[in-house]
């Protein structure tokens, strides 16, 4: 099975069952986790709920892009309709009557970010790589990246979206996408712990160590100061204006990006700012619908995935051809098909 579920004690346990995938999110798991949380939030010997990675190498390292891929180009309902219900599924997480807690022991991108970050504890590890690289393949940072990513100190969000930035667990506990720092050794003996029915914000505590300091707080000045801009072009323009060796990197890596997508992007890091989560997720199935119908994802999938030349031709081929009526097209509202979000656990 593509994920599992069992009671240990006081925990439900959703294991991610795809080792070999690193564990990457389909949409039967999304279709078999939905149904056992619902149940699981009104089972009383159920307290709290754990989520974990199957092997040694991923938590979840993003939704099944070739089948989203295979898809789009068939035009199958399911192109659009894995998104619908995988952010059903976030919502459920964001708004789960218990503590959720997830051990992202692992490489935890894309969709294992939604399966993770929206819940009360998040448990890094030495092991932990958290990246959100959908701009690089045409996509946008969704799963609710709309909502937590701008609520990150300072401008780290948008960074981490324009550029893809790969964090480690120092980083990850500096920003607060983390909550615990844990070595990866010490989370069977936490498991049980927590399994025992023990205090659990306690329990937590007890097992969080000190991770060191963080690289991005020595980057704080330089990031805040180039990913202030309200634009991909302005912020190219502080980043060259920088003249440092750090900024020429950043306009580099931003530059292989989907010009579309990174205008996405900076735009739901600045209207995601001030919305709620509900309407986050909203603007996110409007925006992938639209990005779904257009060349750049198919296109970054060649160039990332199919045949790995890392040559993308993006549509348009250049940021300044992004134009703020091309990113409130992408946006506009879906009329009937609007996402539609409930609690319906209990």
């Amino acid at each position: 099975m593509d994920v599992t579920f069992a009671q240990n004690g006081a925990s439900g346990v959703i294991t991610l069952n795809r080792p070999a995938a690193l564990n990457a999110l389909t949409l039967s798991m999304v279709r078999d986790i939905t149904p056992v949380l619902n149940r699981w939030a009104g089972d009383a010997a159920i307290s709290h709920v754990i989520i974990e990675g199957a092997g040694e190498k991923g938590f979840c390292a993003g939704g099944d892009i070739r089948a989203l891929h295979d898809w789009g180009r068939a035009n199958a309902p399911e192109t659009t309709g894995f998104y619908r219900e995988e952010y059903t599924l976030n919502h459920l997480i964001k708004t789960f009557p218990k503590p959720y807690i997830a051990l992202i022991d692992g490489i935890t991108m894309g969709g294992g970010v939604g399966v993770s970050v929206h819940g009360a504890y998040r448990v890094s590890t030495e092991n932990t790589v958290f990246a959100m690289p959908e701009t690089g393949i045409g996509l946008l940072p969704d799963v609710g990246g709309t909502y937590f990513l701008p609520r990150l100190p300072g401008y780290i969000g948008t960074y981490l979206v324009l550029t893809g930035a790969r964090l480690r667990a120092e980083d990850l506990v500096y920003t607060g996408i983390a909550t615990q720092f844990t070595p990866a050794s010490q989370l069977v003996v936490l498991k049980q712990h927590l399994a025992a029915g023990e205090d659990i914000a306690a329990t937590l505590d007890a097992f969080n160590q000190d991770v060191g300091p963080a690289p991005l707080a020595d980057m704080r000045d330089d990031i805040d100061a180039a990913f202030c801009a309200d634009t991909v072009v302005d912020i190219l323009a502080k980043l060259d204006a920088a003249n440092t060796p750090w900024a020429a990197e950043q306009t580099g890596i931003i530059n292989t990006k989907s010009p579309m997508s990174a205008g996405v992007a900076l735009h739901q890091m600045r209207v995601g700012a001030q919305a709620d989560f509900d309407e986050c997720m909203r603007m996110e199935m409007r925006a992938v619908t639209r990005l779904m119908a257009r060349p750049d994802f198919y296109e970054g999938v060649r160039a990332v995935i199919l045949d790995k030349d890392n040559a993308p031709a993006w549509t348009p081929p250049h940021h300044g051809a992004v134009t703020a009526q091309d990113i409130e097209a992408i946006f506009a509202p879906l009329g009937a098909d609007e996402l539609k979000l409930g609690e319906t656990h209990g």
